[in-house]
């Protein structure tokens, strides 16, 4: 099909650590994906997947194995190996642990950030309300780092470990709905508000927009995503 998104696949040499490299590499790949894309290619052939990565099936097959493990495929017997997409309402309950999380590391952001962390965030704000509509990937992208830079100015290792988990279904949501309802202009006037937060070093603060900031997302996902 057309414009259809799939997977971008590189190819991986041989070594000793084969099945941990075509994981790594396959999982690399199933993250880059927008699986909540109407477009989204949710089944893998196990047979492209080798030839595609260059390495033979034994190896792709432990890897699968590990990545249903972790919830990212499933494998069905005579039917086939699926990328997992979550209903929506798993989707609304990780959003909401989303929002607890990063408000936390919000939070914590306002103690542990330097200058010059801040300063980096910032920067991630270059877009103004006019330019998003003509620049909608690198806005859809920046977004993300937004969010991702904030968990890590946290400085909690464990934040960061269970946010990870989420950051596939997260991710894809965002990307999903950035652009629906006017919700890439409200971002930007709400990562400001943000930011200006972190900077005057107002914890209270920082944290409630964050978590307000995201549960608005959840609102949107609840009230106008279908993901039958």
């Amino acid at each position: 099909m057309m414009g259809e998104t799939v997977l971008r696949i590189e190819p991986i040499a041989e070594s000793l650590s084969l099945k941990a490299r075509a994981y790594k590499a396959l999982k690399a790949a199933i993250m880059d994906l927008n699986i909540y894309a109407a477009d989204a290619s949710l089944r893998l052939d196990e047979r492209d997947l080798s030839l595609r990565f260059g390495i033979s099936r034994t190896p792709l097959r432990e890897a699968l194995a590990q990545l249903e493990q972790e919830g990212l495929v499933r494998i069905a017997p005579r039917r086939g190996i699926f990328i997992v997409r979550k209903t929506k309402a798993e989707i609304l309950d990780m959003i909401t642990v989303w929002a607890a999380l990063e408000s936390m590391a919000a939070r914590l952001a306002v103690a542990e950030a330097t200058g010059e962390d801040l300063a980096d965030l910032k920067r991630l704000m270059v877009f103004s309300s006019d330019e998003v509509a003509a620049k909608t990937g690198e806005y859809s992208d920046a977004n993300i780092r937004f969010h991702q830079t904030i968990i890590g100015l946290g400085r909690n290792p464990l934040i960061g470990e269970i946010t990870d988990s989420l950051f596939l279904h997260v991710r894809a949501i965002r990307q999903r709905t950035i652009f629906e309802a006017d919700r890439a202009r409200r971002s930007i006037a709400d990562h400001t508000a943000i930011v200006e937060a972190l900077t005057a070093r107002d914890a209270d603060r920082a944290e409630r927009l964050v978590r307000e900031h995201t549960m608005k997302l959840r609102d949107h996902v609840e009230r106008h995503v279908n993901l039958d």
